[in-house]
């Protein structure tokens, strides 16, 4: 995403770029005295994206005189770098004509990205600041589905008739007034608007002047269909190391560009949702939220795990004779849900990624299921060995280090199989992996493993 503002250049030697506590500290200051004059002047190094971190760790007293005090020198792409939870109440402190002048200067991609999470009367006072072929343009990609390649593209393409030479595409660059600030390819189309090839600058600049541009076309050449969805637009980028990609409608025609930043962005996105999906908190959790909405976030994945832990304590219930007679069985039953548990995570982990990054499908399901059943079992009688010595040694007990050594197996090689096949099948019921299955997982080497544990200890110690 591409601001058509220059930014300053950024020291990359501080704590944190040029934005470390003492300039924090400067800003804040000059925020309290009203200082308008030296608030620019510390403003003015800063990165857009800096200024868009700063305004996310301030107070939102802070935040407001901080945008009240800058406002005339406030750039549009501190907005497309603001966190969407914090986006709606910056674009809320900003005078109408700041704003203005801030929406201006993006390109379509961004200000669609800017809009598209706010509510409606915000998305107005927006559209209302565009120009008439910006805002028709903008509308047109909202009807798009969401998360769709509509959404993610910019309405600015260079493209070139594939008939054209070098010298006439050059000639073409020099003297038009609307081309996209940046781009790294010409596309070339044909005389119904299908893109044919893309061609890039360096071999534009590179090529003599009579040259046909369909002679230095690119070998990989990817059209994005522009009801795609974004995820697969952003694997597309990744698999095939593209730089920019038309896309087309319905009827195969040019309708715009995505660029290498907005697929990137989608990726970083995604591996961030699943992080946080996974930890149960929620994708859209952010430091600027509430506590209450923190909170609202967090309860229903607290009260799933509370009951997967009722789940297990049920099953420990059933053994209540047996830890009352052994009671070594309720200082080791921790240990081997806890090395259960820990290789089921880490069997999940590979197996979201593999699913996210396509490297995991049903052609090669069941030797990934095959690697880490045998990982888990390798792994099993290593640890199983150093329990089992424990057992032996801690409680003078071989049968209690055998039990403890044949149920950390067991359990183990459970999570291997657990940690690889949940996701699968979640993927197979259209149920996002990264969200629900580090519960299932859990439950199930936490309850397998005290049944598998306390179930051998009954039937070999008493």
């Amino acid at each position: 995403m591409e601001s058509q503002t220059d930014q300053p250049e950024t020291d990359l030697t501080g704590d944190n770029y040029l934005l470390d506590r003492t300039a924090v500290a400067a800003i804040l200051a000059a925020v309290d005295a009203g200082n308008r004059d030296g608030l620019a002047t510390l403003m003015q190094p800063l990165h857009s994206a800096d200024i868009a971190d700063l305004l996310e760790q301030i107070s939102a007293p802070d935040r407001a005189e901080l945008i009240r005090l800058y406002g005339p020198a406030f750039d549009g792409e501190i907005l497309t770098e603001l966190d969407e939870n914090l986006r709606e109440k910056v674009i809320a402190t900003l005078s109408p004509q700041v704003l203005a002048d801030a929406v201006r200067d993006l390109d379509s991609d961004d200000v669609v990205d800017l809009i598209e999470d706010l509510e409606e009367p915000q998305q107005e006072a927006i559209l209302d600041v565009l120009e008439d072929a910006d805002r028709v343009a903008v509308e047109q990609a909202l009807t798009y589905p969401e998360h769709s390649a509509g959404r993610l593209m910019q309405r600015e393409v260079a493209m070139a008739p594939a008939h054209w030479n070098v010298g006439e595409i050059i000639d073409f660059i020099r003297e038009s007034t609307v081309l996209p600030e940046r781009f790294y390819h010409v596309t070339l189309v044909d005389p119904r608007l299908h893109p044919t090839g893309n061609v890039t600058l360096g071999r534009i600049m590179s090529s003599h002047r009579g040259i046909a541009l369909a002679d230095i076309t690119e070998d990989v050449f990817q059209v994005i269909p522009v009801t795609q969805d974004e995820e697969d637009v952003a694997y597309a980028f990744n698999q095939y190391h593209l730089i920019s990609a038309p896309v087309v409608d319905g009827e195969g025609r040019l309708v715009g560009m995505i660029t290498i930043d907005d697929a990137m962005a989608v990726l970083d996105e995604e591996h961030e949702e699943d992080i946080l999906r996974m930890a149960g908190v929620g994708e859209e959790s952010s430091l600027s939220d509430t506590v209450m909405a923190t909170s609202r976030r967090r309860l229903p994945w607290l009260g799933v795990n509370m009951v997967s832990a009722i789940c297990a304590s049920l099953v420990i219930s059933q053994f209540e004779d047996t830890i009352a007679r052994f009671i070594s069985l309720a200082i080791l039953m921790p240990l081997v849900a806890s090395m259960g548990g820990n290789a089921g995570t880490q069997s999940l982990a590979v197996a979201v990624r593999a699913l996210a990054t396509k490297d995991l499908t049903s052609a090669n399901a069941w030797r990934v299921i095959r690697r880490e059943l045998s990982v888990g079992l390798l792994n099993g009688l290593v640890f199983a060995c150093v329990l089992g010595m424990v057992g032996l040694f801690w409680f003078g007990s071989p049968l209690l280090g055998a039990v403890v050594g044949a149920a950390v197996i067991i359990n183990m090689v459970i999570a291997g199989f657990a940690g690889t096949v949940v996701p699968v099948v979640l993927v197979k019921l259209r149920i996002d992996p990264a969200l629900a299955s580090g519960t299932f997982v859990t439950t199930t080497t936490d309850v397998m493993g005290f049944f598998i544990f306390l179930g051998l200890a009954s039937m070999v110690l008493t």
